[in-house]
């Protein structure tokens, strides 16, 4: 399988030259700096496949062939086939095909991007993880944000729950919170200061139905996936995270049937799932393995990273585990990938990265990361995952 490593820009902390020494040779990577809805230059494109690709002499060489992601605005989300949203994206598409790179991860999660409570959660080896905790997240939409019929979506014991949490933090614990909650938010649309900002986003959804998203997703990829078809462009959905309804918004990538219903409403090739199986394994219905093995042709891209639900898989509360030892048998997933790339040219084999790694070691120490971004966590689970692979071969 081809290993890959996401890469933020020449502002990453996490150096080309680290990416080299952790085993990897392909990056992924997305311009940030441009807000949802704004086409992305070609001439920006090339510079940072440039930032990549020119390799210092005596360097190992690395690639651009990811994108992730070209964000999917609001409008298209909420509105289906809006003209101009839709070209600009297509021309942002258009960009990237244009300097050699043909994978594009994207997500259709509205308004909040993955989600977490926790940053740095300590674990027991010393080091911290990501985590999501269901009583701390409800206290915050209930009693932080106070967002406009929450205690609908909660039952009466996680509100007692979450006022019991509420009622424990301090101001600057409220706003740490907040804070966390609000990092997965693309870099062009974080409201962590602007609470009323982020209320009126979250009520731009209101009556807007699973069954309407995915119909107005639907209708977004039937109008992009013939211009990717001829561009040799493939597109890969993540999946929501935390798989499953959050603010009361709707989310339509959760499930084996959520995939299955977009795969046939557009059959296109090109319409195809980046398999993230961390993403998936945090909710316990869904069998990851069995839908490894069912859209493994449909798989043009994958984020290995494993969760652990609390209660032996009984709660909605889960904390990134370790990459091998996650609730998901990442084992038999790999097995099945690499089934898959059996059947495959080369060109068009699966890549794969290290997703979320624990901070740990010198990275503890360190005041600018990425969260779940750190180096040394995923240079630990992509060796973890490269032996298992080879293991396999």
């Amino acid at each position: 399988m081809r290993q890959a490593w996401r890469w933020y820009g020449p502002d990453d902390p996490v150096t080309l030259d680290h990416v080299r020494q952790a085993g990897a040779s392909e990056i992924v990577s997305a311009l940030h700096q441009y807000a949802p809805g704004e086409v992305w230059p070609r001439a920006a494109v090339a510079q940072r496949k440039a930032e990549i690709e020119n390799t210092p002499a005596g360097r190992v060489p690395l690639k651009w062939t990811i994108i992730e992601s070209i964000p999917v605005p609001d409008d298209i989300q909420r509105e289906g086939a809006d003209g101009a949203a839709i070209d600009a994206w297509i021309a942002s598409m258009e960009a990237v095909a244009a300097e050699g790179i043909h994978t594009i991860c994207y997500n259709v999660m509205p308004v909040v991007d993955w989600t977490r409570t926790d940053l740095d959660f300590p674990v027991a080896t010393g080091a911290t993880a990501l985590r999501f905790d269901y009583d701390r997240f409800a206290a915050f939409d209930l009693h932080v944000l106070k967002r406009l019929g929450a205690e609908a979506d909660y039952d009466e014991g996680t509100r007692a729950r979450a006022r019991k949490v509420a009622d424990g933090l301090t101001q600057s614990e409220a706003e740490l919170l907040t804070k966390n909650i609000s990092a997965g938010l693309p870099g062009a649309t974080t409201f962590s200061a602007n609470l009323d900002a982020f209320r009126e986003r979250i009520a731009s959804y209101r009556g807007i139905t699973p069954d309407k998203m995915r119909g107005n997703v639907a209708a977004f990829l039937a109008k992009v996936t013939p211009v990717a078809d001829r561009l040799g462009v493939r597109l890969t959905l993540h999946p929501d995270d935390p798989p499953r309804a959050i603010f009361g918004l709707p989310r339509i990538a959760s499930t084996a049937a959520d995939y299955k219903a977009l795969f046939d409403a557009v059959p296109s090739p090109a319409n195809g799932i980046c398999f993230c199986v961390g993403s998936l394994g945090s909710r316990p219905d869904n069998d990851v393995v069995a839908m490894a093995k069912e859209f493994a042709s449909r798989i043009y891209f994958a984020h290995l990273r494993a969760t652990l639900i609390d209660d032996n898989g009984k709660s909605i509360s889960f904390t990134e585990s370790d990459h091998l030892d996650g609730d998901v048998n990442m084992i038999a997933v790999l097995r099945a990938l690499l089934a898959e790339n059996v059947r495959r040219e080369d060109a068009w084999r699966i890549p794969f990265r290290p997703d979320h790694g624990h901070r740990m070691l010198d990275d503890i120490e360190k005041v600018r990361i990425n969260p779940g971004y750190t180096g040394i966590g995923r240079l630990k689970g992509l060796a973890e995952l490269r032996g298992v692979i080879r293991a396999l071969q």
